[in-house]
């Protein structure tokens, strides 16, 4: 499995490295929540360990962060904050567990296992499909009414996080950060440009538009209501 380590005391986190790496893992650190962050955005694997106490970004509200933009990434929490409240605290923002220091090693190692269980029992998803426009993410095609379209790699993945959040509103902010690097010019027009270029080639050849401007907020993508 492919792990994300993200522990700002180097004793403990070369521990663990040493430790998953031994099991058979991969294992990239951060020592920073902002870069923690980002790595999940950014990067794929299959688990992610997370501290509460980091500088830069507190664990919790990288949890809270990586929730809200629908990421699914598996988190576990390993951290000193052990009590009834912080378990709480971190389950209910969406952890998928939760395990206090001092810990035994071998427990983590059957936490991360149990997890990777859980996640194969899940189907994973292929196709997005949005009315009649369908997106296949392993071809990296999308047509519509069996009809090609043809997409630049910046168009494919703005429509997928507008078909991945279809009846829901994404706002600008999201789509820069989960399209583009999250220092992009935040005055920029290229979210505008792309979806103006997207709309051409998704909704203009055909009678009904699926990409909706939500005034002043952001964009939504739904079918006939």
């Amino acid at each position: 499995m492919k792990i994300l380590l993200a522990e700002d005391d180097d004793t403990v986190g070369d521990f663990i490295c040493a430790g998953l790496i031994e099991a058979g893992h991969s294992v990239d650190r951060v020592t920073d929540g902002r870069d923690a962050l980002s790595y999940c955005v950014y990067h794929s694997c299959d688990v992610a360990i997370l501290d509460r106490m980091m500088p830069g970004l507190d664990g919790l509200s990288v949890l809270k962060a990586l929730r809200a933009a629908r990421s699914e990434i598996p988190v576990i929490f390993l951290t000193a904050m052990g009590d009834v409240d912080d378990r709480v605290a971190g389950l209910t923002a969406g952890a998928d567990d939760y395990l206090a220091k001092p810990f035994h090693f071998s427990e983590l190692l059957a936490r991360i296992s149990a997890l990777s269980r859980r996640r194969k029992d899940l189907a994973e998803i292929t196709a997005l499909e949005v009315h009649d426009l369908r997106l296949d993410l392993l071809a990296r095609t999308a047509r519509r009414q069996d009809q090609l379209i043809e997409l630049q790699s910046k168009e494919f993945s703005l429509l997928e996080v507008l078909m991945r959040n279809a009846g829901r509103v994404v706002t600008r902010t999201m789509l820069l950060e989960r399209v583009w690097d999250f220092n992009f010019e935040p005055n920029t027009t290229v979210v505008e440009t792309h979806v103006s270029r997207l709309r051409t080639k998704v909704d203009k050849p055909f009678e009904l538009p699926l990409i909706h401007t939500v005034r002043n907020t952001g964009y939504m993508m739904h079918g006939p209501q």
